[in-house]
């Protein structure tokens, strides 16, 4: 067996139980792709596309849901990771319509899915991955800048004013605080409790007893099978054409609004939207980049 073409026999029979007798004859089923590409982050304003949050995927989920003569829905995931908040968010909402719908989930990691972006992964019902892909990423990171005395050598005298003592907390402008990275720490830690019992839940007895499984570490998709991460190895196409033959595969796309397709969704943004924007396209490229990528 070719290794994009790693599936598990309990996993490639056939059909749910659950969708025998749905389609009449004639009526050809239907697998939705959705293509959940980018950093996971909040909406904080006019941001690039590629980013992933309760938002930008609401629509493209319920449309990819709603199609008649519903086979299954592909998850056609590449993201590094973002907001533990919105990882949450939209797996929630996959499950919500696919228990709703009564079909299964199958998700495919792209170039990555790690980090926040394998926590979406574990919305499906059975993952896949390519053997190259990167895959894993349990863990929670924080990441600022050490600012202290930049002001003051450029001449520019910065005031605080707080109600509370834990107001700034990690302000980067101020010394770090021992008790602060202490309480970042244990935040952290309650943060990648949550993410490991998600996967838990999700993957069950089908992950391996690895003691790196959960401390941060990413993989191949080849090695990722090995652990229990993913189900199987193979192209959405490639997956979702054996397992589902008679099916016709659509992909399903976050639509555009005019201004962008015609590449003028900049204007009339303030100059400090604009330099927001930049802030946020840079931090996303160091996301991408911690990966390699």
């Amino acid at each position: 067996m070719s290794a994009l073409r790693v599936v598990p026999d309990r996993l490639a029979a056939r059909l749910p139980e659950s969708l025998a007798g749905r389609f009449g004859e004639g009526d050809r089923p239907v697998v939705p792709m959705v293509r959940l590409h980018g950093v996971i982050a909040p909406m904080t304003g006019p941001g690039p596309r590629s980013v992933i949050n309760s938002v930008t995927t609401e629509k493209v989920l319920e449309r990819a849901f709603s199609r008649e003569h519903l086979a299954a829905v592909a998850l056609l995931i590449n993201s590094p990771g973002g907001s533990p908040t919105q990882s949450a968010l939209v797996a929630d909402r996959i499950r919500g319509l696919a228990e709703e719908r009564q079909v299964p989930v199958l998700a495919f990691c792209e170039d990555v899915a790690a980090s926040g972006g394998y926590w979406l992964a574990c919305a499906a019902d059975e993952i896949y991955a390519h053997p190259t892909s990167i895959v894993g990423s349990i863990g929670v990171v924080s990441q600022s800048f050490g600012l202290e005395g930049l002001l003051q050598r450029i001449g520019v005298e910065r005031r605080l004013y707080t109600a509370g003592q834990s107001k700034a907390r990690l302000d980067p402008f101020l010394p770090e605080k021992p008790e602060d990275v202490e309480w970042l720490r244990g935040l952290q830690g309650q943060l990648h409790a949550m993410f490991r019992e998600w996967v838990v839940s999700r993957r069950g007895d089908r992950l391996s007893d690895d003691a790196e499984l959960f401390d941060g570490e990413v993989w191949t998709g080849a090695r990722a099978l090995e652990l229990g991460l993913v189900d199987g190895l193979g192209t959405p196409r490639g997956v979702l054409s054996e397992r589902f033959p008679d099916a016709e595969l659509i992909t399903v796309d976050a639509r555009r609004s005019l201004l962008t397709k015609l590449g003028l969704a900049a204007a009339g943004r303030s100059s400090t939207d604009l330099v927001a924007g930049l802030a946020q396209a840079a931090e996303i490229r160091a996301t991408w980049a911690r990966y390699g990528l």
